[in-house]
């Protein structure tokens, strides 16, 4: 009875601990840690010192330190708490220390049943597979290979995997084999709450190359209607005096 009632009161000064750190920061964000390798995430928990506290506590550890805490929006975050998480706190924005998080990621090998995080495309090229079993496998995932020198070259490439979809057994093997690494492995940020506006924020994942994709793809956009609608400015007028030159 006497090591039961130790439990119960350790358990409690955690929760205590935990829900005076939500309390006093600004920024409380949860993060799955899955495949997340300890060397990892001990190098990114260092990298963090300073600007971020990591803690990671059972998933009925940290309901009940959200439970503690009375603050509306919070409770919210308990709608991303499961397996694999880890809890940050820190005074930086939530969506600054989401950059931060995304930043530290590192590319690894797909495996079978892991979700394209984009289009997985193998393009055309050399390689440094020899023939043999490896023809029928590139076959396999769609390629269409020739011998060249020795070695297999890729002569149309193809889309092996679609953005959201499961990756096959076949595919993980066929882009291991050409050293080719579309997943990452790091902390992966799934909400945050921000106690200063009293806000929760879903969907916090940030990609920094995609938005600024986005962005190109945006001012391309917004160039060619701009022209259409023969509106002038500095990033126009040469191309509107050149169309009323040609009428």
């Amino acid at each position: 009875m006497e090591t039961i009632s130790k439990a119960i009161e350790q358990k409690k000064k955690i929760v205590a601990a935990l829900a005076k750190k939500m309390r006093e920061n600004k920024t409380v964000l949860i993060a799955s840690t899955k495949n997340l390798p300890s060397s990892q995430f001990h190098k990114i928990k260092k990298d963090l010192r300073g600007k971020a506290e990591i803690v990671v506590a059972k998933k009925s550890i940290v309901l009940r330190s959200i439970s503690a805490v009375e603050k509306g929006a919070l409770q919210n975050l308990k709608e991303g708490i499961g397996a694999d998480i880890a809890l940050f706190f820190s005074d930086m924005d939530a969506f600054d220390l989401s950059k931060l998080l995304s930043e530290s990621q590192s590319p690894t090998k797909a495996r079978a049943g892991d979700i394209a995080p984009e289009d997985i495309s193998i393009e055309p090229g050399p390689t440094d597979l020899i023939p043999g079993p490896a023809i029928s496998e590139l076959s396999g995932v769609g390629l269409k290979v020739a011998v060249e020198g020795g070695k297999l070259a890729i002569k149309q490439g193809v889309v092996v995997a679609k953005k959201g979809e499961k990756i096959k057994e076949n595919v993980a093997g066929v882009l291991g084999k050409l050293n080719i690494l579309p997943m990452k492995v790091g902390f992966i940020p799934i909400a945050a709450y921000d106690s200063i506006s009293g806000k929760m924020y879903n969907e916090i994942k940030i990609d920094i190359k995609a938005i600024l994709d986005n962005l190109r793809d945006c001012i391309k956009n917004s160039f060619g209607f701009a022209l259409k609608m023969d509106y002038t400015c500095k990033e126009t007028l040469s191309f509107l005096i050149a169309k009323a030159g040609m009428h």
